[in-house]
């Protein structure tokens, strides 16, 4: 390296200005990549450095590319070391650039998003489909992941990833859990965890997610049956893949747990990842005496109160699917 430089400097001085006019081009003219590219600068010396540059065409190539490049770090060493990481180099970045970048920047961090209503199985396949991951995926206990978008860099493994997901869960059921409607049907947060589930996978529209949590809470307190058929789905599927059709009578009759048909009270557990606002719900109901909820053919839900009043609505919605 000493000899490199040494080798520089004598072209400088022999050269005079011409050379120096030239490294100075070399240090600041725009660098040949065509796009923004994202690289992984790997532990190295400075040409291994160099030449993983290179190889990306964030660097010309060449041995004289290099030794300017040498030259360039040698002399700017002052503006700090150069990182081991992966980095952002804009188009066109100039040695003085792809410097400042190895020296300052921040490395790149890559998006993951959990969308609400995922079972356990269905996370995991999403840790498992993100290719900038290592290592294996546990099988996350069901609800116990937030479900949002997350960053990520490089090489983190699947494990300590997902176990950011649930850290951030945990903070959000907390902070729900303290600020809650205290409810007796809803007596711990597994059990406020496994009724937002229910609504998650119940309606997809916000503003009625209320409504929904007031129905559920008013069947637990009255002894009806939830009935409710993502349960059921879950029981027979417990998440794994799509029910791929409608409920038959046959189902409905399944022994399992999940059965809310069958069996009074909550499921067993949650049956996905409830995403914030079907939490929110749960822990703060709308008020009401409604006991029935029925789609509408246009999206949402009609509530009732009384079972006349929810026969009305089935019928409505019945006939607006004939139409």
């Amino acid at each position: 390296m000493r000899k490199t430089v040494f080798l520089l400097l004598s072209l400088l001085l022999l050269g005079g200005g011409a050379v120096g006019v030239k490294l100075w081009a070399g240090y600041t003219q725009p660098g040949p990549l065509t796009q923004d590219t994202d690289v992984v600068i790997p532990q190295g010396n400075y040409r291994s450095t160099i030449h993983t540059l290179q190889s990306a065409h964030v660097l010309p190539p060449g041995m004289v590319a290099e030794y300017v490049a040498l030259l360039a770090i040698q002399l700017t060493r002052h503006q700090g070391q150069l990182h081991a990481a992966e980095l952002s180099f804009p188009a066109n970045s100039s040695l003085k650039q792809v410097l400042w970048i190895l020296r300052h920047a921040h490395p790149v961090l890559h998006k993951l998003t959990i969308p609400e209503g995922l079972s356990a199985y269905q996370i995991q396949e999403i840790f498992e489909n993100a290719a900038f991951l290592t290592g294996q995926t546990p099988l996350p206990e069901e609800g116990s992941v937030q479900p949002q978008t997350y960053k990520f860099l490089r090489n983190t493994t699947r494990s300590n990833a997902l176990a950011s997901t649930q850290t951030a869960m945990a903070h959000t059921l907390e902070n729900l859990w303290q600020n809650r409607e205290v409810i007796s049907e809803i007596p711990n947060k597994h059990a406020l965890v496994t009724l937002a589930s229910l609504i998650e996978k119940e309606t997809s529209v916000p503003e009625e997610r209320p409504e929904v949590a007031r129905v559920f809470i008013n069947r637990l307190n009255a002894g009806i049956k939830l009935q409710t058929d993502p349960t059921v789905i879950y029981g027979l599927t417990a998440g794994k893949t799509p029910l791929g059709h409608g409920l038959t009578h046959a189902e409905l009759q399944n022994a399992s747990a999940y059965n809310t048909y069958l069996y009074a009270g909550l499921p067993p557990g949650p049956i996905c990842s409830p995403g914030l606002s079907a939490l929110q719900a749960a822990a703060h109901p709308a008020k009401g005496d409604m006991l029935y909820f029925v789609a509408n053919g246009r999206g949402g839900h009609n509530f009732a109160n009384t079972l006349a009043e929810h026969n009305k609505n089935v019928s409505e919605f019945r006939k607006t699917l004939k139409k």
